[in-house]
């Protein structure tokens, strides 16, 4: 018989974790009974008490014979989790299915159809993986940008190069289908049950080019350093096909998952006609601490037997609201630039999170009536776009970040040097005062944020912590409009992931190319 037990205690000194782990079942459970393939489904770590930090297991296990009355003994039988592919519908399709993008949601998507015989053809404007990799440390190392090729386009998108992380809000079982596929394709194992799962940068690259790998495999075609110019309908607005780095392709269906910054993407379906709105997204700076101000202020003096520490803080003011957006312990600050004279920032760890800063996105939310309303689509593009030119111009004109400490952006002026703190966003840096183009209600926000959060987090009262500018790309600024997964003008259009407005991470973005592919396959057979 299979069980499963929830709330297993067990300090984070204790070494012999799955020794602890059998005596405490066997002392729960009572009586002589073996037991057999312990496996842990969920892990997480309980903080409260910092000179006694627990992790907290759940545990799934079998016995030869039947636990009498199991459930007052606080155990269960665990739902098995299977996915099943939905069938195939009765439409056939005359070409293959076109997935554009191969972010998080693309590639669901892709593996999905391919899994299921429909041949797809992956369309990527940027280029594989490892070559993407040398065109960003060009970047970063020479600030010579490819606007094809970088932190926000190519194989993976934007996720590739991040933390990697796996957290999400959802309740949505296919999570876990998304995490056995990551795990089959050589991410670690603890993925499966860690409640704050994460690859890293360096694992996670692998791990995608193995997936393209199967895809292809299985019938798959990739199109890289190819780009979507225009999509081909009928008079009645069914997709005939879609232009190509000038070539057409013809099909029927394609699922299009744009990152968030794809924004001559989002003007040509505008102008296209496809149904679309703006809608809400934030933006702000990203902050750097020292990893061990934040280890201690998190674990205190139980920080020597775990790892990297992470935070997650909320500000609720008065009008506006401040949060902390993909923390990266042990990671650094990127430059994730994907058009000319802009600079944007965004967060990266390694597997190892051995890095000595942690950083994080400190983001105020942003409103359609700040930047035109809802029925002026573009506009919130355009809002980012001039926050990232004045960041440009303001760090030097040649790609380098502004920064400043944060003492120096709460007393309203620059900074001169710098404190404990070492800022590691490449190709470089310059001192600026952000309130001197920050609007007044990002930079008031901030402010009044950072003051909250020093009472919250000791970390966060280090005047040298270092601030660096700016993060705008922390979800997309428009929304495809889509009903049962279609476009609701164009059919055959499948709208999908976190550019397409309907997620918010690797992980969301990836259940929801799972379910573009199941809309497709219950409409279709080929």
């Amino acid at each position: 018989m299979k069980y499963r037990i929830s709330n297993i205690k067990i300090s984070v000194s204790v070494p012999d974790q799955n020794k602890e782990i059998t005596r405490k079942i066997k002392s729960k459970i009572s009586g002589d009974i073996n037991l057999y393939n312990l496996v842990i489904y969920k892990r997480s770590i309980d903080a409260r008490e910092k000179k006694n930090i627990m992790y907290v297991y759940t545990i799934d296990f079998e016995t030869k014979k039947p636990i009498k009355n199991y459930q007052k003994l606080g155990l269960a039988i665990p739902d098995e989790y299977e996915y099943i592919y939905p069938e195939k519908g009765k439409k056939k399709l005359l070409n293959s299915p076109i997935v554009c993008g191969f972010g998080p949601s693309g590639i669901f998507s892709a593996l999905m159809l391919a899994e299921n015989g429909y041949n797809p053809i992956i369309i990527e404007r940027g280029k594989k993986i490892l070559e993407r990799k040398e065109d960003i440390k060009n970047f970063w190392s020479q600030g010579i940008l490819n606007t094809e090729s970088n932190i926000q386009f190519g194989e993976g998108g934007a996720g590739a190069f991040s933390d990697g992380k796996l957290t999400t809000q959802t309740k949505n079982p296919r999570s876990r289908k998304v995490l056995e596929v990551f795990v089959e394709n050589g991410a670690p194992e603890e993925i499966l049950y860690d409640s704050k799962p994460h690859i890293g940068t360096d694992l996670l690259r692998n791990v995608i080019i193995s997936i393209r790998e199967k895809i292809e495999s299985l019938g798959g075609t990739f199109l890289f350093d190819s780009k979507v110019e225009e999509i081909l309908t009928d008079e009645n607005n069914i997709l005939q096909g879609v232009i190509v780095n000038g070539e057409k392709i013809e099909t029927q269906v394609m699922i299009i998952a744009p990152g968030n910054s794809s924004r001559d993407t989002f003007e040509m379906l505008c102008k296209k006609g496809v149904h679309m709105t703006s809608k809400p997204f934030a933006v702000g700076l990203r902050i750097e601490h020292l990893q061990d101000d934040v280890n201690e202020s998190q674990y205190g003096e139980m920080r020597e037997y775990l790892g990297a520490a992470d935070y997650k803080l909320t500000f609720n003011g008065n009008k506006r609201s401040l949060y902390t957006f993909c923390m990266c312990p042990g990671g650094y600050v990127i430059n994730g630039a994907s058009e000319e004279d802009t600079v944007v920032t965004n967060g990266m760890s390694y597997h190892s999170r051995k890095g000595e800063n942690a950083n994080s996105a400190i983001l105020v939310n942003i409103n359609p009536e700040d930047f035109g309303g809802y029925d002026n689509v573009l506009a919130g593009i355009e809002f980012q776009r001039n926050l990232e030119k004045l960041a440009f111009k303001h760090g030097g004109s040649n790609y380098k970040a502004p920064v400043q400490l944060a003492g120096d952006f709460l007393k309203d002026k620059v900074s001169i040097e710098l404190g404990t703190v070492k800022p590691t966003i490449r190709p470089g840096y310059k001192f600026v005062n952000f309130n001197d183009f920050l609007p007044s209600f990002i930079s008031e926000t901030i402010k009044e944020g950072l003051i909250n959060f020093s009472g919250k987090m000791k970390a966060f009262q280090d005047e040298n912590a270092v601030l660096t500018g700016i993060e705008t790309r922390s979800s997309s600024p428009v929304r495809i409009v889509r009903k049962d997964g279609e476009s609701t003008n164009i059919a055959g259009l499948f709208p999908s992931g976190e550019g397409a407005g309907y997620a918010g991470g690797i992980m969301s973005a990836a259940v929801d190319g799972i379910v573009s592919a199941e809309e497709v396959i219950k409409r279709y057979f080929i």
